[in-house]
C-alpha cells in the first residue's frame, strides 16, 4: 500500500464508526445501574432519536451503511433542510436517552461521568466523521454544497426549512437500511429491562 492509497485517521475513523460507538454503550450496559424513572424518561428520548435518524433515512438511503463515504445525490429535503447531519443528530438524541436510561440509580458523580464518557466519545468520532464527508461532498457538488452549507447549520437546527431543497422520501427503505440500527436499539433496551428486574446482576 502507497503513501497515497492508505487511509487517513478521518476515513479509519468513518470506516470502523460503529464499533467505536459500541464501546460506550457497552460501559453503559456494564456499569450502568438504571431505575424505574430514568428507564421510562431516558428511552422516549432514545425513540425520540430514532424517530428523526429513520426521518433522515427516509431521505439518504442505503448509503449511510456504506464504510466509504458516497453520496449519489445531494439530500437536502426533509430533516436536511434544518439540519446538514441529521443522522448524527439523532444518534446523539438516542444515545443521550439511553444515557440517562441506564444510569438512574448510579451515585450522582458516577452518573455524570458515564454520561459524559459516552456522549464525549460520540463527539469526538463526528467531529472526526463530519470533515470528512463535507470535503467528499464538496468535491462531487461543488457550489451547489457551499450554497447548502452556508444556509443550513451543521448540528443545531434553523427555525424554517431552507428553500433550496431537494429529494424524496421513501420510507420502504428504511428497513433495509435500518436492520443493524433496530436490533441494537432493541437488545439495549431488552438489556434495560434485565437490569431493572434482576438488581443484582449490577450490584
Amino acid at each position: 500500500m502507497t503513501e497515497a492509497t492508505r487511509p487517513t485517521q478521518r476515513e479509519l475513523v468513518f470506516a470502523h464508526r460503529g464499533t467505536l460507538l459500541a464501546i460506550p454503550a457497552i460501559a453503559l450496559a456494564v456499569f450502568g445501574k438504571p431505575s424505574g424513572a430514568s428507564i421510562v424518561v431516558g428511552s422516549a428520548i432514545a425513540i425520540a432519536g430514532e424517530c428523526l435518524r429513520c426521518w433522515a433515512v427516509g431521505y439518504s438511503g442505503v448509503t449511510t451503511r456504506s464504510d466509504k463515504v458516497t453520496a449519489p445525490k445531494l439530500t437536502t429535503a426533509g430533516p436536511y433542510a434544518y439540519v446538514r447531519n441529521p443522522l448524527y443528530v439523532g444518534n446523539f438524541i438516542t444515545a443521550l436517552g439511553f444515557a440517562l436510561a441506564f444510569t438512574g440509580g448510579n451515585e450522582v458523580a458516577f452518573r455524570l461521568t458515564l454520561i459524559g464518557l459516552a456522549l464525549g466519545a460520540m463527539i469526538a468520532v463526528y467531529a472526526a466523521i463530519v470533515p470528512h464527508e463535507e470535503a467528499y461532498l464538496r468535491s462531487v457538488f461543488g457550489k451547489a454544497f457551499d450554497a447548502y452549507t452556508a444556509s443550513v447549520p451543521a448540528v443545531f437546527p434553523r427555525a424554517t426549512p431552507w428553500e433550496g431543497r431537494q429529494g424524496t422520501y421513501d420510507p420502504a427503505v428504511i428497513l433495509k437500511a435500518e436492520t443493524r440500527t433496530f436490533a441494537t436499539f432493541g437488545a439495549m433496551l431488552v438489556l434495560l429491562a434485565l437490569k431493572a428486574v434482576f438488581p443484582s446482576a449490577h450490584g
